[in-house]
């Protein structure tokens, strides 16, 4: 995994891509007790299967398509759009369009590292 949380600076060599799921990607970008920076990217029909944690959750569309779940509501959400998932909150995406999310998390993904 990354070692990023002992650095100052994110560079292309310090990115790790780690396979987590059919069609699915990611990378830890930087990361410290309070707060976490993944980059996921996705192939087209990829699953982010709807789930909950206790972490907030902050999700960027970097680029591509997503059909984005959170608690009942559901929209389509492209480059530049976003969500924000609360504690406990389900939710989830299916990516329409092959493209990268950038999901924050607070505190940490310990289960990340």
């Amino acid at each position: 995994m990354a070692a990023f949380a002992d650095q100052h600076f994110l560079t292309n060599e310090t990115q790790q891509w780690e396979t987590v799921g059919e069609g699915v990607r990611r990378t830890i970008l930087a990361y410290g007790p309070d707060l976490m920076l993944v980059k996921v990217a996705f192939e087209a029909g990829a699953v982010g299967a709807p789930h909950r944690h206790v972490h907030a959750q902050i999700t960027y569309v970097e680029s591509g398509v997503f059909r984005c779940l959170v608690g009942e509501e559901e929209r389509v959400l492209r480059a530049g759009e976003g969500f924000q998932a609360p504690s406990n909150v389900w939710h989830g995406v299916v990516c329409e369009e092959a493209g990268v999310l950038l999901d924050s998390f607070s505190p940490m993904r310990e289960d990340f590292v």
